[in-house]
């Protein structure tokens, strides 16, 4: 039955083919790798916050780099520099997101140039057959049957409808994926303000701790 669409079609089918096998694999490689850095927000800022409010920022350096996914690498990034001011910490956390966005979006403007390409390769597909069918019947000294006729159209407008095929789904693939990677970047988002915020409280909360220590040593003297 492909075979068959195929000979129909005209050249112009392979390269919708084409366009196909290359829309399915940058699909696939893009869920896989989104699924692959996908990590629940909440319960690992809890886990870093944990450790964090304990001081031990070493291990909280260990699980942020545990698994390699954005969100880990943007509060990576702040651990590593847990001392800096405040809005150095921002800066960083902003720098280190915007470092990730280039490759959540990679490969996204192929599926966008696919599901634009497709339907216009159908479309010179149509008229490219269209012309063929018309040439042959104006070469034609006898009388043309509208079976024939039909038949020279349904042939061309297949190219049109294998054009369509692979254009509806690369442009629902690349609206699923640009809303997966818009979704990663909130997290990365989210992430940044939570770690700032935990690195100047347990900052705040040693503060506190170290003059309480140092006037119960005052009160002893």
């Amino acid at each position: 039955m492909l075979l068959d669409f195929m000979a129909k079609g005209g050249p112009v089918m392979w390269f919708i083919l084409f366009c196909s096998v290359i829309g399915s694999a940058v699909f696939l490689e893009r869920l896989i790798y989104f699924h692959r850095i996908s990590v629940r927000v909440g319960e690992f800022m809890r886990g870093v916050g944990n450790l964090i409010h304990g001081r031990r920022y070493a291990e909280a350096q260990v699980e942020a780099s545990a698994t390699n996914g954005p969100v880990q690498r943007v509060v990576h990034a702040a651990i590593i520099r847990h001392s800096a001011p405040r809005e150095e910490l921002k800066d960083i956390v902003q720098e280190a997101g915007q470092l990730e966005v280039p490759r959540l979006e990679r490969r996204l403007g192929m599926l966008a140039s696919l599901a634009f390409l497709a339907p216009l390769l159908g479309l010179l597909g149509t008229v490219a057959g269209l012309l063929e069918a018309f040439q042959s019947m104006a070469a034609t000294t006898g009388f043309t049957s509208s079976a024939e006729i039909a038949n020279g159209i349904y042939q061309a407008l297949i190219t049109t409808a294998a054009g369509l095929a692979v254009c509806i789904p690369c442009a629902m693939a690349y609206a699923y994926l640009s809303a997966r990677a818009n979704a990663v970047v909130h997290d990365m988002e989210r992430a940044g303000i939570e770690i700032v915020h935990l690195l100047m409280e347990s900052r705040l909360q040693a503060d506190i701790i170290e003059f309480g220590e140092a006037r119960q040593r005052s009160e002893k003297r």
